[in-house]
């Protein structure tokens, strides 16, 4: 618990540093662009939160190493295999010129790094007729790859508007740790912990009021985090339902297939083509931007930050049963179909204009 407290303290104050000094590197770090189909703020911001999530987690690894820790090796080679995915997305935070191919590219590397440095390898999907491919290792470790690049890319994608991103890995990372408590897992359990302490102290100077952003680094640093604690939590421990992962993490992994299939199939455009119909953006236009108004910037401020509560809320419907039936695959499997049938009917009620009643802010 303590590794928790020093990760939080440590990110806050970073994160603070960063925005009281944003008029000396603002140039580089801001996000100046306010025109782009996923673009919602009202004023160039810092996109460089990423670098007090890291220096957090940073802390804590140092902190687990002089103090002792059982698992501080583990902790160093974990925030080792983070760097590709962390450096690649800071540096197009900096630079705007890093192409979304190169960035999964490095967090792939990530994910290697994870199968070498951590033996994070999965051998279970509970689903029919993978598994009996999963007994071959350079599949298994194809496999393994792919879901954690993803993953770390779904958070990315989810990276929208204040708060969003944040309180749904913290969420996530909270849901690891329990679980790695109820197996006695140390390591995963402590890793956790320090991602949820760091990803708090973002989360108060992001939200309401949007000071800072994750930015591409943050995004795909706690991505990659989430995904190879879950992989590393079922490979180290048989107890553990591979649904567990899939149905913690079925908001941001479910809107990126969906956004895959509504880009390449229905719309016939590259799947890496920018959009302005992801389910968040279309509550954000439909449901809030009704209520808050269309002009005055403390309203579209608030109408950004009012968006995030609808899917916190989508992102626990998943969580909660993730949570309770962690070890029985049956009942998660039940939860992840309700989940999927619940999000597309919402998404197509929003976006033929039929607004649910209950999704409708009252003033």
């Amino acid at each position: 618990m303590t590794q928790l407290v020093v990760s939080f303290l440590v990110s806050l104050c970073v994160t603070l540093f960063v925005v009281f000094s944003a008029d000396k590197h603002g140039r580089v770090s801001a996000d100046s662009d306010l025109t782009g189909p996923q673009k919602f703020h009202t004023r160039p911001v810092p996109r460089i939160g990423g670098v007090g999530v890291f220096l957090a987690l940073l802390a804590g690894t140092v902190l687990a190493h002089v103090s002792g820790h059982v698992a501080r090796d583990q902790l160093w080679l974990l925030l080792a295999a983070s760097l590709p995915a962390f450096g690649s997305g800071l540096a197009e935070d900096l630079t705007k010129n890093v192409s979304a191919r190169r960035r999964l590219f490095f967090t792939a590397m990530s994910a290697g790094l994870g199968v070498w440095l951590l033996d994070g390898v999965l051998r279970r999907t509970a689903i029919p007729g993978v598994d009996a491919l999963m007994v071959y290792t350079p599949f298994a470790i194809a496999l393994t790859m792919l879901c954690v690049t993803g993953v770390a890319n779904s958070i990315n994608i989810i990276d929208g508007f204040n708060g969003l991103a944040s309180m749904c890995v913290l969420m996530m990372v909270l849901g690891i740790a329990y679980v790695a408590f109820q197996v006695h897992d140390r390591f995963v359990f402590s890793a956790a912990l320090l991602a949820a302490g760091a990803v708090l102290g973002f989360f108060i100077w992001n939200y309401p009021a949007g000071l800072i952003f994750l930015g591409d680094g943050g995004a795909y640093l706690l991505g990659f985090m989430v995904s190879e604690l879950v992989v590393l939590l079922l490979a180290r421990n048989p107890a553990v339902s591979p649904l567990f992962a899939l149905l913690l993490c079925a908001y941001p992994i479910f809107e990126t297939l969906f956004t895959m299939y509504r880009r390449r199939v229905l719309k016939g455009v590259p799947t890496g083509l920018p959009d302005g119909i992801h389910l968040h953006t279309l509550i954000h236009r439909r449901v809030v931007r009704a209520a808050f108004g269309r002009t005055e910037e403390k309203r579209q401020t608030a109408r950004n930050s009012m968006t995030s509560p609808y899917l916190w809320l989508l992102c626990l419907a998943s969580v909660i049963p993730a949570l309770l039936w962690w070890n029985d695959t049956a009942v998660l499997t039940c939860f992840l179909a309700l989940f999927i049938v619940s999000y597309l009917l919402m998404y197509w009620s929003i976006v033929r204009f039929r607004v649910p009643r209950w999704l409708v802010i009252r003033r």
